[in-house]
């Protein structure tokens, strides 16, 4: 159910979204996605309260309410801040602060829901979060941020977005890329322990520090991310890390080399740029519609709750280390697209069309 609850924002959200940063702005959206989770964190108190779950999953959805808006207004609005061939970069340099996030909430999170009596106090770091987050939004009205919006054009309408997306092939792949990557993420992470128990023999215990290097190792690659990004193109960057996972994955699965633990954690490293660079390349130069490709991007993160059920029917009946193969796979989908359907993957087999007809009419 907290699966459900957060996951189903982003089937009824993104498009509305889209339409309110059409309509109000970058700036507007992010306030109000702010202002959403500090409504969703603060939805915990009266949840401990009332000692009430569905509270506790209004509150998720909430939150997850929040993070669609900032997911579809933040990553186009890096991209548009600036000159357009850093906008990969900007946008990984935005996703690193997620990732440290991830690596320090173990830590930190149960560090304030565990006192020392045992007592469980789930509802004191959201709280925290809340004042946090009440914060930023003050900071954010009164900073010199641009409104920016995406550009006028015509009619809003779904069935306008769903027609105008067509124009954009690398966009149309990309939501594909997206749904497959939300998939593969949801997967490595969901059974990474239940995987160094089974597969491995470790505890509860060994096998969470070993999460925790999986989700450090994630943060430090995202920042040297952004400086390979200078060097190296987005699309062959995410090839070569797609090909890096797939090649992780297949020693995990199939292999015992003594080693495996430090291969799982690092999956990380090269999981680290994935979602930021896909999103980046599904948007780059589409221009005014940036807002409403965001938006569809945004529905194929759903991807994250529809493989992990098929990854625990194979674990229930294979093992979950033959699971894996459900990751694998998506990792594959990916790869591929950033080899040969990104923007720049086409322009240049649309190139090579040209040349030779071209070559053809001569002779």
């Amino acid at each position: 159910m907290i699966q459900f609850s957060f996951y189903l924002t982003y089937i009824v959200f993104p498009i509305p979204i889209a339409w309110m940063i059409h309509k109000y702005g970058y700036k507007i959206s992010l306030l109000v996605a702010v202002l959403a989770c500090a409504i969703g964190c603060a939805f915990f108190i009266p949840a401990k309260y009332f000692d009430s779950y569905p509270l506790v999953l209004i509150a998720i959805f909430i939150i997850s309410t929040g993070l669609t808006i900032i997911n579809v207004a933040a990553n186009p609005f890096a991209a548009l801040l600036g000159d357009p061939e850093g906008s990969h970069q900007r946008i990984n340099f935005v996703q690193v602060f997620s990732r440290i996030g991830y690596a320090a909430t173990p830590l930190i999170a149960t560090a304030l829901i565990y006192n020392k009596i045992g007592d469980i106090r789930y509802h004191v770091p959201y709280l925290l979060l809340a004042i946090s987050l009440i914060a930023i939004a003050f900071l954010m009205f009164f900073s010199h941020l641009p409104s920016m919006k995406p550009g006028e054009d015509e009619t809003f309408t779904v069935k306008g977005i769903a027609k105008e997306a067509m124009q954009y092939k690398h966009l149309f792949y990309g939501v594909f890329a997206m749904f497959f990557y939300m998939g593969a993420e949801a997967c490595t992470a969901g059974f990474f322990i239940p995987y160094l128990k089974t597969a491995l023999g470790f505890s509860d215990d060994k096998a969470a520090s070993y999460l925790t290097l999986y989700y450090v190792l994630t943060a430090i690659m995202g920042i040297i991310a952004v400086f390979f990004l200078k060097y190296i193109k987005a699309n062959k960057l995410v090839g070569i890390y797609g090909l890096g996972m797939i090649l992780l994955y297949a020693i995990c699965i199939w292999f015992n080399t003594g080693f495996n633990e430090f291969f799982f954690a690092g999956l990380g490293l090269f999981l680290s740029i994935m979602f930021p660079t896909i999103f980046s390349l599904a948007i780059e130069d589409i221009g005014v519609f940036t807002g409403k490709g965001s938006a569809l991007l945004n529905f194929a993160l759903i991807g994250g709750s529809i493989f992990p059920p098929v990854q625990g029917l194979i674990a229930d009946a294979h093992g979950v280390k033959i699971s894996y193969i459900v990751p694998l796979i998506c990792f594959i989908m990916i790869t591929i697209y950033a080899l040969f359907f990104t923007k720049e993957s086409i322009t240049k087999r649309e190139q090579l069309k040209i040349a030779f007809k071209e070559r053809a009419i001569k002779s």
